[in-house]
């Protein structure tokens, strides 16, 4: 039996997830990372993480697939087992998403329910389905956006999902205090990754607009947004809970 730190960082095989299971990694914790395909990528990550002298397993999970969360859950406590000779991990970092930009009339049942399924239902039962085999003190990240503070035209359905996730935030908070259990949301503002196309990583003009809008005069990179979850989940910090913490740069202040 190990009382070595573990993390689960859903939707770690690229962008944000990626960097925080690399600043997690660097910081002395171990992680459980997810990935929904890209399975490549993946294995690249937990080398990266074995390299920093840390261990790390990758395991496939569709965040969207709630039937598939027992199975997931059971190959966890597997991989607890075999690792680490434990029943618990301390982290959990519900990050993996989808981008969804459409106005408001072009909106579809269908665009719109595949946003609620990966960050509202997803995020939500995936968490109750982890929790139990959390450990007392543990720590819980769900990432959120800047979009439920500014709005962007075409972005209502996804920011709604947001929103709903930083009430699930506090509720969570309130619901896990009697077991030591801290949980915040990160709110990133622009980042420049794959989202939507990479627009924000490829488009300079894109991101020099929106970089001129911020107090520090440029959008976000992956590890501006990795170092500040890893940050918030250093020891130390374990009594902030119920919060939302915007990482954007000073974005329309």
């Amino acid at each position: 039996m190990t009382d070595q730190r573990i993390a689960i960082v859903t939707g770690a095989n690229r962008g944000l997830g990626r960097s925080t299971a690399l600043h997690l990694a660097a910081d002395g914790t171990d992680v459980i990372i997810t990935y929904r395909s890209h399975a490549a990528e993946a294995e690249a990550v937990a080398k990266e993480i074995g390299a920093l002298g840390r261990t790390a397993v990758a395991l496939p999970l569709d965040a969207a697939d709630l039937a598939s969360f027992d199975a997931f859950a059971a190959r966890v406590l597997a991989a607890l087992r075999e690792n680490w000779g434990r029943d618990t991990f301390d982290v959990l970092v519900n990050n993996a998403g989808a981008s969804g930009g459409t106005t408001f009339l072009e909106t579809t049942v269908e665009d719109f329910d595949a946003l609620v399924d990966v960050h509202v239902r997803g995020v939500y039962f995936l968490t109750q389905k982890l929790v139990p085999l959390m450990a007392d003190g543990g720590r819980i990240v769900n990432l959120s956006s800047g979009l439920t503070r500014f709005t962007t035209p075409g972005m209502s359905a996804y920011a709604m999902m947001k929103g709903a996730v930083e009430v699930f935030t506090r509720y969570l908070a309130k619901e896990l205090g009697p077991r030591g259990i801290a949980v915040n949301t990160v709110a990133p503002g622009p980042v420049a990754t794959d989202f939507e196309g990479g627009r924000l990583r490829d488009d300079e003009q894109v991101r020099g607009a929106l970089g001129s809008m911020a107090a520090l005069g440029r959008i976000g990179e992956p590890d501006d947004i990795g170092a500040a979850i890893a940050t918030l989940l250093r020891p130390g910090t374990g009594w902030i809970t119920g919060q939302r913490v915007e990482a954007s740069g000073g974005l329309f202040l």
